[in-house]
């Protein structure tokens, strides 16, 4: 099963964050996405205009909504940028890969 295909799981906390070799496969599996600090996953998102760029916020909202799973935003003119972890363990979790999956296949 893609990560697409997953749903998020609920971190409740007590956890440990993925490692850097647990992150590496899943990271893999991604479209332009990088790793901050071995605790975000980051990226930016090329658009014509600020209305393209709330457009696709929009968009990326009401899935993040559906899975439960939130990033930071942040609309600009001429792109979407997009922070996402887990907050509960300041850390990354399989959940930030499959809500990272599932914008990306959004966003095509």
């Amino acid at each position: 099963m893609s990560l697409a295909e997953k749903s998020c799981i609920p971190c409740r906390g007590g956890v440990p964050p993925l490692t850097r070799v647990e992150i590496q496969p899943l990271l893999s599996q991604l479209q332009g996405w990088e790793v901050k600090d071995d605790k975000h996953l980051l990226k930016t998102i090329k658009v014509k205009d600020f209305l393209e760029s709330l457009k696709l916020a929009n968009k990326i909202g009401a899935i993040a909504e559906e899975q439960g799973h939130h990033p930071d935003l942040l609309v600009r003119w001429g792109e979407l940028k997009i922070d996402l972890w887990t907050h509960k363990i300041d850390g990354l979790t399989e959940s930030d890969f499959i809500l990272a999956a599932k914008i990306d296949k959004a966003s095509q």
